[in-house]
Order: structure tokens, then C-alpha cells, then sequence
């Protein structure tokens, strides 16, 4: 639907271009956009190579092991069955700790193999259980200590300090999180 729905606006906008005689301007609008988009990809791809090898090495350094030891009696107070099942607990602190450390597409496989989990521990296999609305709320709040994604454009597109989004970066990530748990538990209680 939404693809539809952003075809129509360019069709009419393209159409009004080429009747109201603006079809110059149009087309060098269409042109600069294509040409500062291209540029932004080839700097946010340096960028993001250098983040993805700052976190390579926090992860062979070990970093994100110790954090996943520091999560562990956490997350296992949060979800209920999940907190029992090893396998399932490891899955979300991987994918949760690769998250925090700016490796969103590490955290993926992670992510799909603590819902296959998650979904093997349901009782109720058409109906989402409470520890994987808890999960979801977790992964989707996603805490992050290092924001590489928005460093990233911050630096591509010539910020004086990018990384100065760090700290508010940790507080709204971590609020949100503590937030969605904290409504997904007073919920489980009435549904």
C-alpha cells in the first residue's frame, strides 16, 4: 500500500511539473537529488566500515562478551519461561548485546533464532506470548551505547562533533526500554 501510496505522490508532483511548464526545473531537482544521494552513500559507506570495525573489535576484544554476563541475571528476572531455557536466554542476550554495540545486522540472525525460541516455548502457538512482546519491546527500543547508524550520517554529512549523540543517545534508548517493560508487565497482568 505504501508503495502506491509513494508513486501517486511522484506521478501527480511529476505531472504538475510538466503542465505548470516547469519540467527544467523539475528534471535538474530530480538530477541534484540523485547526485547529493549517491555522494551521501559513498560517505556514510566509509563511515559505516569504520564503525563495523571499531565494534569487530569490541567483540574480539571481548567487550561484548562481559556485557552479555552483565545482562544475563537481568534478563533473567524479565522474561518469565525464557529466563529458564538457555539456548533461548543466550539467542536475546546475543541479539540485545549486539544491538547495544551498533551491530544491528548481527543482531538479526540472533533476533529470528530467539523468536523461534521464544515461539517453541508458547503455549499458544497463534498468539504472541508475554516474554516475546517483552522481547520485541526489548529489540525494538534497541539501548544503544554506540549509535553507529546515526554517527555515522552525522559524520557524512559534516557534523563538527557526530559522536555528541552518544549520552542522549544511551538516556532515550535506555528510558524507552525500561519504559516498553515495564507497560508490557503491567499489561501481562490484565491480558
Amino acid at each position: 500500500m505504501v508503495n502506491y501510496i509513494w508513486f501517486f505522490i511522484i506521478f501527480i508532483g511529476i505531472c504538475v511539473g510538466i503542465f505548470t511548464g516547469r519540467a527544467d526545473i523539475l528534471s535538474k531537482s530530480i538530477m541534484e537529488s540523485a547526485n547529493s544521494t549517491v555522494d551521501l552513500m559513498i560517505k556514510l559507506l566509509g563511515v559505516m566500515c569504520l564503525w563495523c570495525g571499531v565494534m569487530k573489535i569490541a567483540q574480539k576484544s571481548g567487550l561484548t562478551d562481559k556485557l552479555s554476563k552483565l545482562l544475563r541475571p537481568i534478563l533473567k528476572k524479565v522474561f518469565k519461561k525464557a529466563g529458564r531455557d538457555e539456548e533461548t536466554l543466550g539467542a536475546i542476550i546475543m541479539n540485545i548485546t549486539a544491538n547495544m554495540m551498533g551491530l544491528s545486522n548481527a543482531a538479526t540472525p540472533f533476533g529470528i533464532k530467539a523468536m523461534e525460541n521464544l515461539q517453541r516455548l508458547n503455549d499458544k502457538k497463534d498468539t504472541a506470548s508475554d516474554d516475546m512482546a517483552i522481547f520485541l519491546v526489548l529489540n525494538a527500543a534497541c539501548i544503544q551505547i554506540f549509535p553507529t547508524t546515526i554517527i555515522s550520517i552525522r559524520a557524512a554529512v559534516g557534523s563538527n562533533n557526530p559522536a555528541e549523540i552518544i549520552v542522549p543517545a544511551i538516556i532515550t534508548t535506555g528510558t524507552a526500554a525500561v519504559v516498553g517493560v515495564l507497560v508490557c508487565k503491567l499489561l501481562q497482568r490484565y491480558f
